[in-house]
């Protein structure tokens, strides 16, 4: 078990406290989604209760290491004046002057948010300099950031090898739950899986094919299986460099008992457009010149009912164009469907999480991971390097 904040004395230290406020932001640069920061909430009350001294740092959209009013964490900061029952200060900067010198005058239970730490080109490129600059601003450092946990960055990675480290609350809750779905004997074990491409998917199916009792496929990754058993796709889209993954998916899953569910019926369009008239055909007989946009009405129930009996379900990726209101409705089933799991509901981050947004049913899930990019590398059976150099606890 790897050291959590729950481990160690912070009271009167300096803490600096890697955080996701990776939030998304609107033209005029309101917050319109604040899930990522209320998910931080519990680490950063618990430090400022026991008397630390947080120095907050996340990065913000990508503005490739140049300063950028556009990508300002300033929203976040006046997010944080509301949520927080305590003093919050910003820095204009990252190991800068001001930095320097609102870290000197901060006071036991008060949060400093510095700027956006990817306006510094040497975070992404791990650079050890400016790892050491950031490892000089606090006595230990806390990783909260499960969304980059994935990724070798100085403020998520090179950091933490040069000062005592830990993992806040949300980064233990976040690969604890994973965990306990891939090992758990209870059954039925359902995946879902959706999007666009199945070559990002590949280590996920193979890690999972052997866990799960059912993997569902929707999205337009399942139209590359269709293709594969000879259905016709019409324009739907097809990684072709993956049939024969899916051909060997397919024969694997037979012979293992498991059961692969396809869509039988799907919503298509002419046009890539939120506006095109919605046709009902079944999945493998797509006529040419129609794109496959959402699974159909009947593989949508299917779909509602094995997940509906399902003990666990992990669920990443939408069944159609979610977005667009004439092929939102087999995410909106499958993710209605995933409230009326009586065991373990998982919803893997990216668009699955912002369709469960959408539809407003956030509170009834086990769990709503904050990071797509990592959960799939959980997914995937692999260590998080992020989590990974942080110590054991001693016994």
């Amino acid at each position: 078990m790897k050291k959590t904040v729950e481990n160690i004395d912070v009271a009167g230290k300096k803490v600096l406290l890697r955080v996701d406020f990776n939030v998304p932001l609107d033209e005029e640069g309101n917050i319109t989604d604040t899930k990522r920061i209320t998910e931080a909430l519990p680490t950063i009350k618990y430090l400022l209760a026991k008397g630390a001294k947080v120095i907050a740092i996340s990065h913000l959209g990508r503005p490739e290491g140049v300063v950028n009013p556009k990508y300002s964490m300033l929203p976040v900061a006046k997010a944080l004046i509301t949520m927080l029952a305590c003093k919050v200060r910003f820095a204009s900067d990252i190991v800068g002057k001001d930095a320097q010198a609102k870290i000197a005058e901060l006071k036991n239970g008060e949060l400093l948010l510095l700027e956006n730490v990817r306006f510094h080109k040497e975070e992404e490129l791990n650079d050890p300099d400016f790892a050491k600059k950031l490892s000089k601003l606090a006595d230990i450092y806390v990783n909260d950031a499960f969304g980059t946990a994935h990724r070798k960055h100085s403020s998520t990675y090179g950091v933490a090898k040069l000062m005592p480290a830990c993992l806040g609350l949300l980064m233990g809750k976040e690969s604890n739950i994973i965990e306990q779905a891939l090992t758990s004997t209870d059954k039925p074990f359902v995946a879902v899986l959706g999007g666009a491409k199945i070559a990002d998917k590949i280590q996920v199916i193979r890690n999972l094919l052997p866990r799960v009792d059912t993997l569902i496929i929707g999205g337009a990754m399942a139209y590359t299986f269709i293709a594969s058993q000879g259905g016709k796709v019409g324009s739907s889209l097809v990684d072709n460099g993956s049939i024969e993954f899916a051909k060997e998916m397919l024969a694997k899953a037979k012979s293992m008992g498991v059961e692969i569910v396809l869509p039988v019926d799907s919503w298509t369009a002419t046009e890539f457009k939120p506006d095109a008239p919605a046709k009902r055909r079944n999945s493998n007989d797509i006529p040419d010149g129609e794109i496959a946009m959402d699974i159909g009405p009947k593989a949508a129930k299917q779909f509602a009912g094995i997940i509906k009996r399902a003990k666990i379900v992990i669920w990443n990726g939408p069944m159609g164009v979610f977005e667009f209101m004439n092929f939102g409705d087999g995410t909106k089933k499958v993710a209605k469907a995933m409230t009326k799991v009586k065991g373990l509901s998982i919803v893997g981050g990216g668009d699955s999480s912002a369709a469960v947004h959408m539809l407003n049913l956030e509170k009834k899930y086990t769990h709503i991971s904050t990071g797509g990019g990592a959960t799939l590398k959980l997914l995937e059976g692999l260590q998080l390097p992020c989590i990974e150099i942080i110590e054991d606890v001693k016994e």
